[in-house]
């Protein structure tokens, strides 16, 4: 089971820092990849880390604002959102893979939390 925790409203400029957490099995050796979906909208690719730390990829949307890290002690992967702005309000998923790479399309994650909000508004 994958947990996201760290969803919020925040201003526009501000923070926040999100964690997906596994229960049951380790995130430690899967790729793992956050998702957002805002209402209207399809599902977005945001942000993956595959196994290596190193090779992580992030949407063209969001390139320089967010950052995705692992803390293999933790169980968990996080995405740091900086200088958040409105269009980055939605609902941001969680999902992971035992496969290779690191893709930014859903079908290739068999895995998913929940999701939690993150509202960005003034």
């Amino acid at each position: 089971q994958l947990v996201e925790s760290g969803g919020g409203l925040v201003q526009p400029g501000g923070s926040l820092r999100l964690a997906c957490t596994a229960s049951g099995f380790t995130l430690n050796y899967d790729v793992v990849a956050w998702f957002r979906q805002a209402p209207g909208k399809e599902r977005e690719g945001v942000s993956c880390i595959a196994r290596t730390e190193a090779a992580a990829q992030y949407a063209d949307s969001v390139k320089g604002r967010f950052t995705i890290s692992r803390d293999n002690a933790k169980n968990t992967v996080y995405l740091q959102m900086n200088s958040l702005k409105p269009e980055d309000t939605a609902v941001y998923y969680c999902a992971s893979s035992a496969g290779w790479g690191c893709p930014l399309t859903s079908p290739e994650y068999p895995y998913w939390g929940q999701g939690t909000q993150v509202t960005v508004s003034s």
